[in-house]
């Protein structure tokens, strides 16, 4: 899960993540090397509900993989899923 250097980074809360996080956006420090090694540590800052294999991630506007590397520099957001049709 760590990934040995810190990386600074902006995440920002959509729908029912920015309830339970109760901000749209923060800028951490982290030394998570994945993008799902920080959802799952943000789970245990912030009560979220929804379990990491029912969430994307947008990297910088680009939707990426869970299990890829966190860069410092980049705006992350965690997409939940939208009810709807």
């Amino acid at each position: 899960m760590i990934g040995g250097s810190k990386k600074n980074i902006e995440v920002r809360y959509y729908a029912s993540l920015r309830e339970q996080a109760g901000k749209e956006s923060e800028t951490i420090l982290t030394d998570c090397r994945t993008y799902g090694d920080l959802y799952e540590d943000l789970r245990r800052k912030y009560p979220f509900t929804l379990n990491l294999d029912m969430m994307q991630v947008a990297v910088d506007d680009a939707f990426v993989s869970m299990g890829a590397e966190i860069y410092s520099g980049q705006r992350i957001v965690f997409i939940p899923p939208m009810a709807g049709g």
